[in-house]
């Protein structure tokens, strides 16, 4: 069973249209998705419409919403902004197997990596299998 951390960038996009590729990856099998209560607040933050935040809830309201971790230790060769600490910590915390997220500051340090058990892909880049 994978279980596949949405970042709040990810989260913010899904609610923009009513077809997006989120809804896909919660029907994968073997596929559990999570976020943290931090990711979903920013991501609802961005958001510009009531529609979308209506989205958002529906959405958040069929995953896995796991506690905040704001302060904590990263493994040793992991240095991030203050700002991207919570969603790592989360995802680490968490047991994810996969951290989901377009941030490019993420991406460019993290991607395809894995840190502390958690694999960092953008979304188009994971599969369950």
């Amino acid at each position: 069973m994978h279980r596949v951390f949405l970042d709040a960038n990810v989260l913010f996009s899904a609610p923009w249209r009513e077809d997006a590729g989120l809804a896909r990856l919660g029907q994968l099998t073997e596929t559990e998705l999570i976020t943290s209560h931090y990711a979903a607040e920013e991501a609802r933050r961005n958001l510009a419409s009531d529609s979308q935040r209506t989205r958002l809830a529906r959405l958040t309201g069929t995953i896995e919403v796991v506690p905040d971790f704001l302060h904590g230790d990263l493994p040793p060769q992991v240095s991030l902004p203050e700002k991207d600490r919570p969603i790592l910590l989360a995802a680490i915390r968490a047991r994810a197997t996969h951290l989901l997220t377009g941030d490019k500051h993420l991406l460019g340090m993290l991607y395809r990596k894995t840190i502390a058990g958690v694999r960092v892909l953008r979304p188009a880049n994971y599969r369950s299998r």
